[in-house]
Order: structure tokens, then sequence, then C-alpha cells
């Protein structure tokens, strides 16, 4: 990592795991991401509504989950760090009192443009909650050249 806590493209390997991250799934971070969002559909506030609908309690939104695997990822590779792409598939919902596990790998390194690809799944009590691939654009280490990079 450089002196501010970002990761350059040289020091990433494709296999490298990432540190897993446990995010307690609460009802308040279930409805305040929710309203944040500008998602007011009920199944994210009204447990009553979200039962009658076939849940059995108020469950995350996607936009919410789409937030967790951003902010997993660029925890890992610093503030410098340039998301470029996200695509995540929802699989089983997170409801309140369970905790998602985030989970990554580093699948893939592209020298042109410094971009790295991570492999993320976010578990549950359930299952896989959220998988996909994020793909951010690293910082070159002062003094880099391509001809210094390491191929993956």
């Amino acid at each position: 990592m450089t002196a501010h806590g970002t990761r350059t493209y040289e020091q990433v390997r494709v296999g490298e795991v990432l540190p897993g991250l446990s995010i307690p799934v609460t009802r308040t971070l279930i409805v305040a991401t929710a309203l944040a969002s500008r998602d007011y559909q009920d199944v994210h506030h009204d447990p009553d509504l979200a039962r009658e609908r076939g849940s059995r309690d108020i469950f995350m939104n996607i936009l919410t989950s789409n937030g967790l695997v951003d902010r997993y990822v660029t925890e890992w590779a610093g503030p410098a760090a340039v998301v470029e792409a996200i695509r995540v598939r929802l699989g089983v919902p997170n409801h309140p009192g369970d905790t998602m596990v985030l989970t990554g790998a580093v699948t893939a390194k592209t020298d042109e443009g410094r971009r790295v690809e991570i492999a993320v799944r976010g578990t549950n009590g359930l299952g896989a909650h959220v998988t996909g691939t994020v793909a951010v654009r690293l910082p070159s280490t002062p003094g880099a050249s391509p001809d210094t990079a390491v191929a993956s």
C-alpha cells in the first residue's frame, strides 16, 4: 500500500483474497438505507406488508446491497481507487437479525488502464445474498513502468 493506504496496481495479485467483512443486518440499516436511496417500497420498512407479500420480514433493497459491495472493495483498495463497474445479482434476502459476510478475490488484472476485477460474494444465514464482480482502476506505484509491472 502507499502512504495514503491505497493499493497500487503492481501490488495486487490475481488470486489474492480480500479479508472478509461482517455486516450486521439491522432493521435500522434496512429502513435507513432504503429511505436514503429514495426507495419507499413498503417491503423495506413495513413488516406486516412485507409478510403480506410473502416475505418473512422487511428486507434490504438492491441499492443498499450494491453500496455495501462498493464499500467492501473500496475499503480494501483504498481512497485512490476508481470504481469503473459493479455487476451484482441478488439471491436470498437480507432480513433483520442476520449478518451478511462479504468475501472476495482478485480474478483478473489488465495492464491497460490498471484495471483489477474482483469477484464478490455476500452470504447470510439463508445463503448467497449478493454475487458479482467489481472492476476498479488502481494507481501505479511511483516510478513503476509497464515493463516493471507484475504480469498476471
